[in-house]
């Protein structure tokens, strides 16, 4: 038996998919940003047959079509979308592989006859994903690029033996060539495979490239191009059924604990830490609980996951009890095996870690911050906040150059009591409803604008800093701008 390769294209992947989520009547389509204009990415039938087309620029599209209803395209889910079908899929093949982002290709040598033969296994298909909702186009052939051409000129089946004559009929385009070569076959007159199979070899790879000729070679079989199916992406879950169903938080947690225990060896094993965990409490009744905590670090420690949950169980309902317990993790990073050393290294951090997924499992991980440093000299622009679960602490962060304030505020004048001399702080000056008297200066510390950014605060210029000791005790930050007479306060400190 020959090699049969099942070709499956989706061409309104996209759009079925979100109407699935979102019906909509009357013409629909997805839209994404390309350069400075919306184009359509993906349509439904009423949309197409509008005489609407992909790559169409959406104001085009609604002077075609006012009643055009739109949504942007979101290639997140439309890839979630096309990994579901490759897994159902599998039911006609262990071996399948993405053909692009709205095609998949199975390797089905061997399997056609358990559903009655290759006519009637293409009749399934459609059918289970016509019940679905979704359009589909689908070839068998001999060989990778021929079951993959068929598909998206029209479907079919090659019959083994005969993919020679099976291909023949079709476009230059099904090699998978890019436009301006099949643009240029079709001014020499070269429209369909039989044009191109009939000529010699050299002269067309003289004239359009060795790669129209490897794609021939790959339609026709002469040059093995593999289905490389991607493997399974590791499932993180555990399971529990309870000989009794059980109410108490110690029975629960002895429960979690053994669960933990197994997740935590599935997660070394493939090298994985958890981010996010979830517990699911089946009751008697029928109802099912979730406790869902998140993790500062990825993280397998069973121990120390375990304490993170104590205060969610403590609000569980058990009601006539719960029978079964499932744990998962949602959300996992990749966390290679930690060197195990003597002493007290590393507990810092890990502590740290735990501080961080208790605040944030109270507060939410976006609430807790932390300050981050920026390769900037603008005071106001040499840091940032940033989620504290979701970046990594800096080193040596202020250790170097100039000190500066502990607070630091949006410059507020201040009045001078007197006028100062050129280039010296004033030595007395009114600030929030109390007059100060200057101790001691240091300065100044000059400081240009970043030429490369527009900044309204710093259109003025370059700035003069003065640290500045006052007798009654507040120690300021003051600058004045050369350019524009004044002075400014721009920070307390401590």
């Amino acid at each position: 038996m020959g090699r049969r390769l099942l070709g499956i294209w989706f061409p309104r992947l996209a759009s079925e998919a979100s109407q699935r989520r979102r019906p909509v009547e009357g013409p629909f389509a997805l839209v994404h940003r390309v350069g400075n204009a919306d184009q359509l990415h993906c349509l439904n039938a009423d949309a197409q047959g509008q005489g609407l087309h992909r790559g169409m620029a959406l104001a085009n599209a609604r002077a075609i079509c006012p009643d055009l209803c739109t949504r942007p395209a979101d290639p997140v889910a439309e890839a979630a979308a096309l990994a579901s079908l490759r897994r159902w899929a599998m039911r006609y093949s262990p071996l399948v592989a993405r053909d692009g982002d709205d095609g998949l290709l199975a390797d089905i040598t061997g399997a056609a006859h358990l559903f009655g033969g290759e006519a009637e296994l293409l009749a399934d298909l459609h059918d289970g994903l016509s019940r679905a909702g979704l359009s589909a186009v689908a070839g068998i052939a001999g060989t990778r690029a021929a079951a993959h051409a068929l598909a998206r000129h029209g479907g079919g089946i090659v019959p083994d033996g005969q993919l020679m004559q099976g291909v023949m009929h079709l476009p230059v385009q099904a090699l998978r060539i890019d436009a301006v070569t099949a643009a240029a076959l079709g001014r020499a007159g070269l429209t369909h495979v039989a044009d191109l199979a009939a000529l010699p070899r050299a002269p067309l790879a003289r004239r359009f490239g060795a790669d129209l000729m490897v794609r021939l070679d790959q339609l026709l079989g002469h040059q093995p191009e593999p289905v490389a199916a991607e493997p399974e992406a590791p499932h993180f879950g555990v399971r529990l059924t309870l000989p009794e169903p059980i109410g108490l938080t110690v029975d629960v947690m002895a429960g979690l604990e053994r669960l933990l225990d197994r997740l935590c060896d599935h997660l070394s094993h493939h090298q994985y830490g958890a981010r996010r965990l979830r517990l699911e409490l089946s009751r008697v009744d029928r109802e099912t609980l979730t406790v869902e905590i998140g993790l500062a670090r990825a993280m397998r420690d069973a121990g120390r996951m375990a304490a993170l949950f104590a205060r969610g169980l403590d609000d569980i309902d058990a009601g006539f009890g719960i029978e079964a317990m499932r744990l998962t993790a949602p959300v996992t990073e990749a966390l290679a095996p930690a060197q195990i050393v003597m002493g007290q290294a590393g507990q810092g951090a890990d502590a740290m870690a735990d501080l961080l997924s208790r605040l944030g499992n109270r507060l939410g991980f976006d609430a807790v911050l932390r300050f981050l440093p920026m390769d900037s000299l603008i005071p106001e622009r040499s840091f940032q906040l940033a989620a504290a679960a979701y970046s990594c602490a800096a080193r040596g962060f202020g250790g170097t150059g100039p000190a500066r304030p502990l607070r630091l505020f949006p410059p507020r004048p201040v009045a001078p009591t007197s006028d100062p001399r050129p280039g010296t702080p004033p030595a007395g000056f009114s600030w929030q409803g109390q007059v100060l008297t200057t101790l001691r200066a240091a300065g100044p510390e000059r400081i240009a604008p970043e030429w490369w950014l527009d900044d309204p605060d710093w259109r003025t210029g370059l700035r003069d800093y003065w640290r500045i000791q006052t007798h009654q005790g507040p120690r300021l930050w003051l600058f004045h701008t050369p350019q524009d007479p004044g002075w400014q306060v721009a920070g307390e400190f401590a």
